[in-house]
């Protein structure tokens, strides 16, 4: 799966949930061209400092990706997508999946017999 820049679709539906620029002070770098890179980097798995000068700063990147987390403005979005595609019939939540599997362990629980008697056979075939 290749990389691709945000459309100016995606673009319009991602912009209303930032937070705007402040009044006074220094403005912040371009949200689209840093979303970019936030994107470009979690595709490519590259390391921050490694993000294409294109895309400003890795370490401006990292941070607003951050920030944003904190500040729970990815969910919004997420959840906002996730509606939107409900109302416009491109989801469902007729067939829900989860797929999750754990063993549960117990402090000092010793070893299962069957896996003791299995190293037992070995090792008797071993000797003979």
């Amino acid at each position: 799966m290749g990389f691709e820049e945000l459309s100016d679709e995606q673009w319009k539906f991602i912009k209303p949930f930032l937070p705007p620029q402040p009044i006074t002070g220094r403005k912040r770098a371009d949200d689209r061209k840093v979303i970019n890179g936030i994107l470009f980097v979690l595709a490519t798995g590259c390391r921050w400092r490694d993000l294409p000068p294109c895309y400003g700063s890795g370490v401006t990147a990292w941070r607003r990706l951050k920030k944003w987390s904190e500040e729970g403005i990815w969910e919004q979005i997420i959840e906002s997508l996730r509606d939107s595609a409900y109302h416009d019939s491109k989801f469902s939540m007729e067939t829900v999946c989860v797929d999750s599997s754990f063993i549960e362990t117990k402090k000092g629980e010793k070893i299962p017999l069957t896996t003791a008697t299995r190293k037992r056979k070995v090792l008797r075939f071993m000797l003979v």
